[in-house]
């Protein structure tokens, strides 16, 4: 865990918008047992990540495919650790690449079966709050691959190859998540059971718990227009429930309009924050509110992350992501996937938050991402050097290769119509965002994008994917349809 959270940062909104323990791993034993008797005790938290600092592999290891490289390699060979779910690897500079291949292999917990190796995307930069902000030139921050979701694992083995020198400081990191609600229930089957009936939402929604911490209360405070405190999940509305909701919110927020700044360190549940856009009123093109499972939801411990929430403007684009973490995972394994990136995030590469503002798991459930309410604009640190004035949305999965399913290309329509519905944005449009800096747009660089955009719109990436990419034409289009555009 970080050894300090920064205080909360006081961001101006526009007066209409007030809407590791380091564990160094035992030597590979000569018998599980002996293993496991050098395993340190498990922290009593709800997950853990275990931080192990790579070495040089000498002659033994370059059996494994090939020499060491002039630049060197690093690694750990195979060994028993705690419990793990996903794998990064982290390094001290934030701004030096890893030019190179990472790949491990691990092993299935209880089960002495090894996985092949496999690929951990290095280029991970284009991720994170743009250079010029405070959350950009924070301390903490740490030079990271993408994370890979490798299921319940025991056993890991890594290799570093550089094609150029390796940055400093290179570290393992072993994400537990940990027990989420209801240990993880399928998102997918519990949707429509408990799903509301129409015009009796209020008394359908969860109760709320007797007790919240106080951060738990603040990120709950920020949806209380939509949902009670401690829901875990946000009601799915009809067009016409969602104009009548967003009608109501303007009323309620009629007399903030005086500039409003982000939460303090200590905000408390009921705490004025930015509204919904008044504008969005008097907007006939909005999408139904989809169902959005809240970080109560997916089980965010919000103790970990940066205490406060900091807002934008406003939303003029989307930018859509994939989380390159791979396929591998059941639905109902999506909420762990979800706070295995948010530990990663947070305390392995730095950030004060998840990166993203939302996720969609690939049966199409949508998750709240970054705290500060799904309504209001967020600042995320998603797309580097256009996080201001816009959203980032994460399917969770790498769809280089593989096709997105098709509940994953509604869930995206669906969300953006409404999302970008309340700041009154055609889906089919285009918005026009000023370069925080990248490596394809010089900082102060005005650039027009589609409302709806991939990440490699905004930096040189192959993220979100050839194949995920290739539908974000059908995404416009239907997420136009939802708003009741012609």
């Amino acid at each position: 865990m970080r050894a300090s959270l920064a205080s909360s940062i006081a961001v101006t909104c526009a007066a209409v918008l007030a809407l590791p323990v380091s564990l160094t791993a035992p030597a590979a034993a000569s018998t599980p047992s002996a293993a496991a008797s050098a395993l340190p005790p498990a922290p009593e938290l709800p997950g853990s990540t275990q931080s192990l600092p790579l070495q040089p592999l000498g002659a033994a290891t370059r059996s494994l495919g090939g020499g060491a490289t002039d630049s060197g390699e690093q690694g750990l060979t195979r060994r028993d650790v705690r419990p793990f779910s996903l794998v990064g690897v982290v390094w001290d500079d934030p701004t030096a690449p890893l030019h190179g291949t990472v790949q491990v292999r691990t092993r299935a917990t209880g089960g002495g079966t090894w996985s092949e190796w496999q690929d951990v995307e290095t280029h991970n930069e284009e991720h994170g709050a743009d250079p010029g902000s405070a959350e950009g030139r924070a301390g903490a921050l740490r030079g990271s691959t993408a994370p890979l979701w490798v299921g319940d694992s025991d056993g890991v083995e890594i290799r570093v190859r550089g094609e150029e020198t390796l940055p400093s400081g290179l570290r393992l990191e072993l994400v537990d998540p940990g027990e989420g609600p209801a240990g993880d229930q399928d998102q997918e089957r519990t949707a429509e059971r408990e799903a509301p009936a129409p015009h009796s939402r209020t008394a359908a929604m969860p109760v709320a718990p007797a007790a919240l911490s106080a951060p738990e209360a603040a990120a709950s405070a920020v949806n209380a227009q939509l949902a009670p405190y401690g829901a875990t999940w946000i009601p799915a509305l009809s067009k016409e429930e969602t104009e009548l909701t967003v009608r109501n919110m303007h009323l309620q927020d009629a007399g903030r309009t005086a500039p409003v700044q982000a939460a303090p360190p200590a905000a408390a549940a009921g705490q004025a924050a930015p509204a919904a856009p008044a504008a969005a009123a008097a907007k006939p093109y909005i999408g139904p509110q989809p169902k959005i499972i809240t970080r109560k939801g997916w089980g965010a411990d919000e103790s970990i992350r940066e205490k406060g929430f900091v807002y934008t403007k406003t939303i003029k684009a989307a930018f859509v992501h994939h989380s390159a973490t791979g396929n591998n995972y059941t639905c109902s394994k999506a909420p762990s996937v979800l706070r295995s990136i948010y530990r990663y995030h947070v305390l392995s590469s730095g950030w004060r938050d998840i990166g993203y503002n939302f996720a969609v798991d690939k049966c199409g459930n949508i998750y709240e991402g970054r705290a500060g309410g799904v309504a209001k604009p967020v600042l995320g640190a998603h797309t580097l050097g256009f996080n201001t004035n816009s959203m980032g949305i994460a399917v969770l999965g790498t769809f280089t290769k593989s096709n997105p399913p098709a509940a994953v290309v509604t869930a995206v329509a669906r969300l953006t119509a409404w999302k970008l519905g309340l700041h009154g944005v055609n889906p089919k449009g285009s918005s026009y965002l000023v370069s925080g800096g990248g490596n394809l747009y010089k900082k102060g660089t005005t650039v027009r994008f589609n409302s709806i955009a991939g990440h490699r719109d905004g930096f040189a990436t192959e993220c979100p994917g050839a194949r995920l990419y290739g539908k974000l034409g059908t995404a416009r289009t239907s997420s136009a349809k939802y708003q009741g555009r012609p």
